[in-house]
């Protein structure tokens, strides 16, 4: 069919908990680009998902613009740290949503609202239903889960796995899984 866009498979994946420490002992919360620090085996993650044909994006609630302990310049340097760390590894993100606004302030983009993934997946053809969202609490899940994704839990400091797909102790652990997923949907 003439015109027809070839929609492509992503791995959406939230920052904090999954890409970089939070809660850690070096580190509270990442309102600095010096708080920000990759955590093991996700630049490796991230190859994978880069050679598989996976687009790879990074959807974040960044609360702290809102509550006023960051501006948004600060969330951009922490950003190109983040992709400068990244692609010193040789892994490469390839784009990045987030919600600069306080919790419960009823915005529109803040997860569990799937307003972040649909804007990506809008923007570069992605089929969400052939897509993954990683996360570790459970608004990253039900925003995968409302975006019609399949999901995956990694790094939860809980029990419950808020019916996710899967459920690995981290990213790198997850990567055989979201790649199985790869080749089921080209089936």
């Amino acid at each position: 069919m003439k015109g027809r866009i070839n929609l492509k498979q992503a791995v959406f994946l939230d920052r904090d908990g999954v890409i970089n420490e939070v809660l850690s002992k070096r580190v509270k919360f990442v309102n600095d680009a010096n708080d920000f620090h990759l955590l093991d085996g996700v630049a490796e993650a991230i190859r994978f998902f880069n050679k598989a044909g996976f687009l790879v994006f990074v959807v974040t609630n960044q609360g702290g613009i809102g509550l006023g302990y960051m501006k948004e310049k600060k969330l951009e340097r922490i950003h190109e740290k983040m992709e400068a760390d990244l692609k010193a590894q040789g892994a490469t993100i390839d784009d990045i949503a987030y919600c600069p606004h306080k919790p419960n302030e009823g915005c529109p983009c803040r997860k569990p609202k799937a307003y972040l993934l649909k804007k990506l997946a809008d923007k570069h053809h992605v089929d969400l239903p052939a897509s993954v969202m990683v996360g570790d609490r459970e608004p990253d899940i039900r925003a995968g889960q409302k975006a019609g994704c399949q999901t995956v839990l990694v790094h939860a400091r809980t029990e419950d796995d808020f019916q996710a797909d899967a459920r690995f102790p981290d990213l790198r652990a997850a990567v055989p899984w979201i790649i199985a997923q790869k080749r089921a949907a080209a089936r």
